[in-house]
């Protein structure tokens, strides 16, 4: 009886050696199943170590194009300043058209008043012509030119003059340059036409004659 307990023990000790040994061949015949499995490229450690600066550019200059898109999204206007400066140019544009207004009023009679001037020259000219101050139709054409002249006045026309003034390009127009005993070089020697003034503005500009200076000493 003693030896057949010693038999059944023995045989309990062999099955429970055999059971623990079983896991571990499992264990052991899964492992190199679970290498087989294993992708054969590298590691993601190896490959991002692998992997050319030229590669790393060009992934880098693909994310490149939307952050450009994102920093050239169009900034928001000053609102305040673009209406402070509509403002300033609306009100210089009421400014300027208030002057070009008034300056059509002012000079409206301008092209009118100019073709008034030669019939004025004329009457001048025969006045200075005249023999006899006397005369009654002397008296009648003098009567007739003070008449125009305060017709010209009335409208802000006047005449000014230019004999013995240095020449001034602005108000008058040289028609000659003669030698003159009585008037320095540059000066004006003589009037051909009298010149007009229109509210501060040239009416019309003075023909004159410029000294050339005092005449050479006869031989």
């Amino acid at each position: 009886m003693r030896f057949g307990a010693e038999r059944r023990h023995k045989r309990y000790r062999v099955l429970d050696e055999t059971a623990e040994k079983k896991p571990e061949e499992q264990k052991t015949a899964q492992e190199p199943a679970a290498e087989q499995e294993k992708p054969a490229g590298p590691e993601p450690a190896e490959a991002a170590e692998n992997q050319s600066p030229e590669s790393a550019g060009e992934a880098a200059g693909e994310k490149a194009p939307e952050t450009e898109a994102a920093d050239k999204k169009p900034s928001e206007p000053d609102w305040k300043d673009l209406y402070a400066r509509l403002l300033a140019d609306f009100d210089n544009f009421k400014k300027r058209t208030a002057r070009d207004r008034e300056d059509t009023y002012r000079y409206a009679e301008a092209d009118i008043l100019k073709d008034i001037l030669p019939v004025v020259d004329n009457l001048s000219l025969a006045l200075t012509t005249a023999k006899d101050a006397e005369d009654p139709f002397v008296k009648g054409v003098k009567l007739v030119y003070d008449t125009f002249l305060g017709a010209l006045k009335d409208h802000g026309a006047e005449p000014f003059d230019s004999v013995g003034k240095a020449l001034d390009t602005e108000t008058m127009e040289a028609v000659a340059q003669l030698p003159n005993a009585e008037f320095d070089e540059g000066k004006v020697s003589n009037e051909v036409k009298r010149g007009w003034m229109l509210k501060g503005k040239v009416l019309r500009a003075a023909q004159v004659v410029v000294s050339a200076g005092k005449p050479a000493a006869a031989e």
